[in-house]
Protein backbone atom coordinates (compact mmCIF):
# COMPACT_ATOMS: atom_id res chain seq x y z
CA UNK A 1 0.00 0.00 0.00
CA UNK A 2 1.12 3.55 -0.38
CA UNK A 3 1.99 5.61 2.38
CA UNK A 4 -1.10 7.23 4.50
CA UNK A 5 -1.75 10.36 4.03
CA UNK A 6 1.63 11.84 2.95
CA UNK A 7 0.55 15.22 2.48
CA UNK A 8 -2.04 15.49 5.76
CA UNK A 9 0.67 18.20 7.42
CA UNK A 10 -0.77 20.33 4.39
CA UNK A 11 -4.35 20.58 5.80
CA UNK A 12 -5.26 24.35 7.65
CA UNK A 13 -4.88 23.87 11.51
CA UNK A 14 -7.70 25.23 13.28
CA UNK A 15 -5.55 26.79 16.36
CA UNK A 16 -1.95 26.04 15.86
CA UNK A 17 0.49 28.88 13.67
CA UNK A 18 1.14 26.06 11.45
CA UNK A 19 2.08 21.78 11.14
CA UNK A 20 5.31 22.63 11.63
CA UNK A 21 4.90 24.67 15.38
CA UNK A 22 5.79 21.69 17.83
CA UNK A 23 8.69 19.90 15.89
CA UNK A 24 9.62 17.13 18.26
CA UNK A 25 13.31 15.53 18.49
CA UNK A 26 14.90 13.65 15.64
CA UNK A 27 14.90 9.99 15.75
CA UNK A 28 17.52 7.93 16.98
CA UNK A 29 20.45 7.24 14.11
CA UNK A 30 19.47 4.20 12.72
CA UNK A 31 21.96 1.05 13.63
CA UNK A 32 22.67 -2.48 14.22
CA UNK A 33 25.82 -2.19 16.01
CA UNK A 34 24.61 -3.89 19.16
CA UNK A 35 25.71 -1.05 21.42
CA UNK A 36 23.96 1.39 19.55
CA UNK A 37 20.67 3.36 21.05
CA UNK A 38 19.15 2.31 17.69
CA UNK A 39 19.28 -1.55 17.94
CA UNK A 40 18.88 -1.37 21.76
CA UNK A 41 15.27 0.27 20.94
CA UNK A 42 14.88 -2.40 18.11
CA UNK A 43 15.19 -5.29 20.64
CA UNK A 44 12.86 -3.44 23.42
CA UNK A 45 10.21 -4.04 20.67
CA UNK A 46 11.88 -6.91 20.06
CA UNK A 47 11.37 -8.11 23.47
CA UNK A 48 8.16 -6.53 24.86
CA UNK A 49 5.77 -9.46 25.23
CA UNK A 50 8.21 -11.45 27.74
CA UNK A 51 7.69 -10.12 30.47
CA UNK A 52 3.45 -9.36 31.56
CA UNK A 53 2.27 -10.61 28.31
CA UNK A 54 -1.33 -11.63 29.37
CA UNK A 55 -1.82 -7.74 30.80
CA UNK A 56 0.48 -5.97 27.54
CA UNK A 57 -1.58 -7.74 25.04
CA UNK A 58 -5.00 -6.63 26.56
CA UNK A 59 -3.70 -3.16 26.55
CA UNK A 60 -2.32 -3.49 22.84
CA UNK A 61 -5.52 -4.64 21.85
CA UNK A 62 -7.96 -2.31 23.73
CA UNK A 63 -5.86 1.30 21.95
CA UNK A 64 -5.56 -0.56 18.61
CA UNK A 65 -7.84 1.63 17.10
CA UNK A 66 -6.91 0.18 13.29
CA UNK A 67 -10.01 0.90 11.60
CA UNK A 68 -9.07 -1.58 8.54
CA UNK A 69 -6.96 -4.17 9.49
CA UNK A 70 -6.53 -6.95 7.17
CA UNK A 71 -6.39 -10.69 7.05
CA UNK A 72 -5.38 -13.44 4.66
CA UNK A 73 -6.43 -16.80 4.42
CA UNK A 74 -5.37 -18.68 1.73
CA UNK A 75 -6.94 -16.51 -1.94
CA UNK A 76 -9.41 -14.94 0.09
CA UNK A 77 -8.55 -11.45 1.77
CA UNK A 78 -11.25 -9.08 4.13
CA UNK A 79 -10.86 -6.32 6.39
CA UNK A 80 -12.15 -6.26 10.04
CA UNK A 81 -13.41 -2.61 10.77
CA UNK A 82 -13.12 -0.93 14.28
CA UNK A 83 -13.01 2.76 15.49
CA UNK A 84 -10.78 4.90 14.79
CA UNK A 85 -7.71 6.54 17.36
CA UNK A 86 -9.31 10.02 17.22
CA UNK A 87 -13.19 8.26 17.18
CA UNK A 88 -11.81 6.28 20.41
CA UNK A 89 -11.40 9.33 22.10
CA UNK A 90 -14.80 10.98 21.02
CA UNK A 91 -15.97 7.74 22.88
CA UNK A 92 -14.39 8.95 26.23
CA UNK A 93 -15.50 12.72 25.53
CA UNK A 94 -18.82 11.36 25.33
CA UNK A 95 -18.33 9.23 28.85
CA UNK A 96 -16.88 11.97 30.12
CA UNK A 97 -19.64 14.00 29.43
CA UNK A 98 -22.42 11.79 30.60
CA UNK A 99 -20.68 10.79 34.22
CA UNK A 100 -20.86 14.92 34.51
CA UNK A 101 -24.54 14.75 33.70
CA UNK A 102 -23.41 18.20 31.38
CA UNK A 103 -25.52 20.55 30.00
CA UNK A 104 -26.19 20.77 26.08
CA UNK A 105 -23.81 23.81 26.15
CA UNK A 106 -20.81 21.80 28.26
CA UNK A 107 -20.97 18.84 26.22
CA UNK A 108 -20.48 21.07 22.57
CA UNK A 109 -17.85 23.11 24.30
CA UNK A 110 -16.28 19.50 25.53
CA UNK A 111 -16.84 17.54 21.90
CA UNK A 112 -15.66 20.79 19.99
CA UNK A 113 -12.35 21.22 22.73
CA UNK A 114 -11.43 17.50 21.83
CA UNK A 115 -12.01 17.61 17.85
CA UNK A 116 -9.84 20.57 18.03
CA UNK A 117 -6.95 19.02 19.66
CA UNK A 118 -7.18 15.42 17.63
CA UNK A 119 -6.96 17.06 14.62
CA UNK A 120 -4.22 19.59 14.61
CA UNK A 121 -2.95 16.84 16.65
CA UNK A 122 -2.71 14.74 13.55
CA UNK A 123 -1.37 17.81 11.39
CA UNK A 124 1.32 17.79 13.68
CA UNK A 125 2.33 14.47 14.17
CA UNK A 126 2.12 13.81 9.94
CA UNK A 127 4.08 17.11 9.49
CA UNK A 128 7.06 14.77 11.60
CA UNK A 129 6.35 11.68 10.03
CA UNK A 130 6.46 12.54 6.88
CA UNK A 131 10.23 14.44 7.02
CA UNK A 132 12.20 11.84 9.35
CA UNK A 133 10.20 8.92 7.51
CA UNK A 134 11.70 6.61 9.98
CA UNK A 135 11.30 2.85 9.39
CA UNK A 136 8.81 0.59 10.98
CA UNK A 137 10.12 -2.29 14.01
CA UNK A 138 8.59 -4.62 12.07
CA UNK A 139 10.82 -4.32 8.71
CA UNK A 140 13.84 -3.44 10.77
CA UNK A 141 13.35 -7.19 13.09
CA UNK A 142 12.50 -9.14 10.20
CA UNK A 143 15.40 -7.70 8.37
CA UNK A 144 18.33 -8.28 10.89
CA UNK A 145 17.31 -9.93 13.77
CA UNK A 146 14.53 -12.39 13.45
CA UNK A 147 12.75 -13.14 10.12
CA UNK A 148 9.99 -15.09 11.48
CA UNK A 149 8.58 -12.24 13.95
CA UNK A 150 5.48 -11.00 14.07
CA UNK A 151 4.22 -8.27 15.61
CA UNK A 152 1.27 -8.04 17.95
CA UNK A 153 -0.58 -5.62 16.02
CA UNK A 154 -0.89 -5.00 12.52
CA UNK A 155 1.58 -2.31 11.04
CA UNK A 156 -0.09 0.44 9.31
CA UNK A 157 2.02 1.95 6.21
CA UNK A 158 3.15 4.98 7.69
CA UNK A 159 6.09 6.48 8.71
CA UNK A 160 7.64 5.63 12.41
CA UNK A 161 8.12 9.31 14.32
CA UNK A 162 6.26 10.24 15.77
CA UNK A 163 3.69 7.84 17.04
CA UNK A 164 0.28 9.11 16.33
CA UNK A 165 -1.85 7.45 18.77
CA UNK A 166 0.78 9.31 21.85
CA UNK A 167 0.47 12.88 20.01
CA UNK A 168 -3.53 12.59 19.83
CA UNK A 169 -3.95 11.09 22.98
CA UNK A 170 -2.14 13.22 25.15
CA UNK A 171 -3.69 16.66 23.10
CA UNK A 172 -7.19 15.27 23.94
CA UNK A 173 -6.10 13.93 27.19
CA UNK A 174 -5.00 17.93 27.71
CA UNK A 175 -8.15 19.30 26.59
CA UNK A 176 -11.06 17.00 28.17
CA UNK A 177 -8.71 18.19 31.97
CA UNK A 178 -8.82 21.27 31.62
CA UNK A 179 -12.90 21.05 31.16
CA UNK A 180 -13.62 18.17 33.82
CA UNK A 181 -9.89 18.13 36.12
CA UNK A 182 -7.42 16.15 36.60
CA UNK A 183 -8.04 13.21 38.83
CA UNK A 184 -11.43 12.39 36.89
CA UNK A 185 -11.75 8.68 37.13
CA UNK A 186 -13.59 6.25 34.84
CA UNK A 187 -14.57 3.52 32.84
CA UNK A 188 -14.00 3.50 29.06
CA UNK A 189 -16.15 0.92 27.15
CA UNK A 190 -15.51 2.87 24.27
CA UNK A 191 -14.47 -1.05 22.97
CA UNK A 192 -17.10 -3.05 23.57
CA UNK A 193 -19.01 -2.89 20.58
CA UNK A 194 -15.60 -4.21 19.25
CA UNK A 195 -15.48 -6.85 21.28
CA UNK A 196 -13.34 -6.06 24.27
CA UNK A 197 -13.85 -5.64 27.83
CA UNK A 198 -13.91 -1.96 29.55
CA UNK A 199 -10.45 -0.38 31.18
CA UNK A 200 -10.62 1.89 33.89
CA UNK A 201 -8.70 4.72 34.49
CA UNK A 202 -7.93 7.62 37.10
CA UNK A 203 -7.95 10.47 34.76
CA UNK A 204 -7.58 11.31 31.09
CA UNK A 205 -3.38 11.59 31.23
CA UNK A 206 -4.09 8.02 33.08
CA UNK A 207 -5.55 6.77 29.90
CA UNK A 208 -3.36 8.77 27.49
CA UNK A 209 -0.13 7.26 29.29
CA UNK A 210 -1.63 3.54 28.42
CA UNK A 211 -2.55 4.56 25.07
CA UNK A 212 0.81 5.62 24.22
CA UNK A 213 2.92 2.62 25.53
CA UNK A 214 0.18 0.35 23.84
CA UNK A 215 2.39 0.66 20.64
CA UNK A 216 5.37 -0.74 22.39
CA UNK A 217 3.46 -3.67 23.56
CA UNK A 218 1.95 -4.35 20.29
CA UNK A 219 5.37 -4.05 18.37
CA UNK A 220 4.64 -1.72 16.05
CA UNK A 221 6.81 1.49 17.53
CA UNK A 222 10.26 2.04 19.26
CA UNK A 223 10.15 4.38 22.70
CA UNK A 224 11.36 7.55 20.99
CA UNK A 225 8.11 7.82 19.34
CA UNK A 226 6.09 7.38 22.10
CA UNK A 227 7.37 9.34 24.11
CA UNK A 228 8.69 12.68 21.71
CA UNK A 229 4.86 11.80 20.82
CA UNK A 230 3.48 12.15 24.31
CA UNK A 231 5.52 15.63 24.74
CA UNK A 232 4.95 16.88 21.08
CA UNK A 233 0.98 16.22 22.20
CA UNK A 234 0.61 18.11 25.37
CA UNK A 235 2.37 20.67 23.56
CA UNK A 236 -0.33 21.01 20.92
CA UNK A 237 -3.24 20.22 23.62
CA UNK A 238 -1.26 23.03 26.19
CA UNK A 239 -1.61 25.79 23.40
CA UNK A 240 -5.00 25.17 21.85
CA UNK A 241 -6.65 25.25 25.92
CA UNK A 242 -4.55 28.46 26.34
CA UNK A 243 -5.43 29.94 22.92
CA UNK A 244 -9.24 29.18 23.16
CA UNK A 245 -9.19 30.38 26.64
CA UNK A 246 -8.22 33.84 25.40
CA UNK A 247 -10.82 33.97 23.09
CA UNK A 248 -8.30 34.18 20.24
Amino acid sequence: MDGIEPHWMKIRTFALDSAKQFKPLPPTPFSMEKNSQFYKETMEVYNALRKDKEERLAIASFWDCNPYVSHHIGHVMYATKKITPGGHWIGIAKIAAQKADADIMKTVETYALTSIALADAFISCWDEKYRSVLVRPETVINEHIDEDWMPALQTPPIPELTRGHSVISAAASVALTSLYGDNYAFVDSTEVAYGLPVRSYESFYDASAEAAVSRLYGGIHYRPAIDYGVDQGKQVGNWIVEKLEMGE
